[in-house]
């Protein structure tokens, strides 16, 4: 999932409390639950995980409660970037990937287990479109991207070599996973933003708080609505955002929903004239040609992230397919094909536009 930090904007009515580290010691112990008894103050950190802002806003009884559940949410970030990042040499993914093709399945973790079984599933509904093997393609792509150059051929050939879901075998009783070809490489891209803004939420019900947003880029996940409103104001790209960059994009009430957005704003290269995205199409191997954002909500983060990277791949028509069967699930697609703005929209979508 790409960066779309300027473009996911997080509307509150009340002043922001910026209250730095969260307290230690006595004040650690706080309760750990909201009191009627006590007005909720609105609190918000942020702090910069797996490459990307990560913003939480939530309302409390106190600052120490607050903190500690900010703490405590932040935390489970940085675990999980250091389970699925394939940037960081020692994360879990690529210390699973430097086994490629030696035919030993490696016991791993609860996380990556849950979240790779999530990915695979998600290619089987996709046929394809969705495929977490993609990452050999991946990284030639970021290259090209750095070089102004397309991918050599010859790298693209071997990097097809590598990638396929069907290259991945699980055995479920030991938990443990073999990447059965040289070469194969992990991307979570398309899911593990997500799942980290979910399990960040989860900590922070832990503490007792309902009423809290959190966000990682361009996506988010909203709990209970602010004290004295229906639901949490989340501004989403608009329709005139592929033309000038600067919509004033389109306003949603979410209430205990999720969000992703998918596109190529900002990530993307023009080479012989052509614009690549970042997003990358596990069948071809090329970046995606067709200049477009991909909004979706879904009731968990980590689905929303999935649903609207599949979508970006199989276009509006396949995408609206896929979104049928996924119940409540809702998208917004926007589209410029051959010089001509295009706007889909799932029923469900619209009903979450507020003025």
């Amino acid at each position: 999932m790409n960066c779309l930090c300027s473009l996911i904007c997080l509307l509150g009515t009340a002043a922001i409390a910026d209250v730095g580290e969260p307290a230690t010691g006595a004040a650690a112990k706080a309760p750990a639950l909201e009191s009627a008894a006590r007005p909720l103050a609105r609190y918000e950190f942020s702090r910069p995980e797996m490459g990307v802002p990560f913003r939480i806003i939530l309302y409390a009884p106190n600052p120490a409660l607050a903190a500690v559940a900010a703490r405590e949410a932040f935390r489970r970030i940085e675990q999980l970037n250091m389970i699925f990042s394939d940037y960081e040499e020692d994360s879990e993914v690529s210390r699973l990937c430097a086994t490629a093709g030696t035919g030993r399945a490696v016991h791993v973790s609860e996380d990556l287990w849950r979240l790779l079984r999530r990915a695979l599933d998600l290619s089987e509904q996709t046929d394809g479109a969705f495929d977490v093997t993609v990452g050999p393609y991946s990284i030639l792509w970021r290259r090209a991207r750095r070089r102004r150059r397309l991918p050599d051929p010859s790298r693209m050939a071997a990097a097809a070599r590598a990638v396929g879901r069907h290259k991945i075998k699980l055995f479920p009783k030991e938990r443990a996973v073999e990447l059965t070809v040289p070469g194969m490489k992990l991307d979570f891209g398309g899911l593990a933003k997500g799942y980290a803004v979910d399990e960040a939420a989860r900590a922070i019900r832990r503490r007792g708080l309902t009423r809290f947003l959190v966000a990682g880029a361009g996506d988010l996940r909203a709990g209970a609505p602010p004290p004295g409103s229906k639901g949490w104001r989340v501004n989403v790209p608009g329709p005139a955002t592929l033309r000038t960059n600067s919509d004033s994009g389109v306003n949603l009430s979410l209430v205990h929903c999720a969000a992703a957005t998918s596109g190529d704003l900002f990530q993307y290269v023009v080479i012989g004239g052509v614009r690549y995205s970042h997003i990358v199409n596990p069948k071809t191997g090329l970046g995606l040609t067709d200049h477009s954002m991909v909004t979706v909500l879904a009731p968990e983060c980590a689905t929303a992230d999935g649903l609207a990277t599949s979508i970006s791949v199989l276009g509006p028509q396949a995408g609206m397919a896929l979104l049928c069967r996924r119940p409540g699930a809702e998208a917004q697609i926007l589209r410029h094909a051959e010089g001509r703005p295009e706007l889909f929209r799932s029923a469900g979508f619209e009903k979450r536009i507020c003025p």
